[in-house]
C-alpha cells in the first residue's frame, strides 16, 4: 500500500512541476489570467502530493 501512495505522490509532484513551468511561461508573456490558472493547478497537485507522501510515510512506519 505504501508503494501505491509513493507512486501517487510522485505523479502529483510531476504534474505540479509541469503546471509551475507552464505558469512561468505565461507570466513571461504577461498572460496573467492563464498563469494564475496554472499556478492554482500546481498548488492543488502540490497539496495532493503532500497528502500522498504523508499517507505513504504513515503506512511505512506502521509496519
Amino acid at each position: 500500500m505504501a508503494k501505491a501512495a509513493r507512486h501517487e505522490a510522485a505523479e502529483h509532484h510531476e504534474k505540479a512541476g509541469k503546471a509551475h513551468r507552464t505558469a512561468a511561461e505565461h507570466h513571461e508573456t504577461n498572460d496573467i489570467a492563464t498563469a494564475s490558472k496554472h499556478s492554482a493547478e500546481a498548488h492543488g497537485h502540490s497539496a495532493k502530493a503532500h497528502e500522498s507522501s504523508a499517507k505513504a510515510h504513515a503506512k511505512s512506519t506502521s509496519n
